[in-house]
């Protein structure tokens, strides 16, 4: 990476072929901005604080959005948005949970440990390629990024 300017997008997502499916939408919705995927909770902290298998990463370098799956292996992703709103350095970060929980407590804890925004993941192969077009133009084009500084 080492350019910051660049806007990638952060995919917590332990699920292979909704990944594969998630980057395939956005290309083939010309969203061609870099795609770093973490498998677990574990990893999408180790890779925003720069610690574990991330030491030394650039963490200037951060995504233009967090793309947040719940049900994830190690940590999952409430207390993984948990961490992400407790450290000064994320607390602001944009993240979108996308998940396939139907659950009505998932939704309200999503909104209370500080997510910006709710999407069910469509079982529907095209409502899930519109999807992730919406997703993408929204947080990549339409939303106005927050300057965030890392001290």
């Amino acid at each position: 990476m080492g350019n910051r300017d660049k806007k990638f997008i952060l995919l917590v997502e332990d699920n292979p072929d909704d990944v594969e499916l998630t980057i395939r939408a956005f290309r083939k919705n010309n969203i061609l901005n870099e795609v770093v995927v973490a498998r677990d909770g574990a990893e999408a902290l180790d890779f925003l604080f720069g610690t574990g298998a991330y030491a030394g990463r650039d963490v200037l370098d951060m995504p233009q959005v967090i793309l947040l799956d719940l049900n994830l292996p190690k940590i999952g992703g409430l207390d993984v948005l948990r961490r992400i709103r407790a450290d000064e350095r994320t607390k602001l970060f944009p993240v979108v949970i996308l998940t396939s929980s139907k659950q009505e407590q998932d939704v309200i804890n999503g909104y209370t440990l500080g997510a910006n925004s709710y999407v069910r993941k469509p079982v529907d192969f095209n409502q899930f390629f519109d999807s992730a077009r919406e997703l993408g133009l929204y947080w990549l084009v339409l939303n106005e990024r927050l300057p965030i500084k890392i001290k």
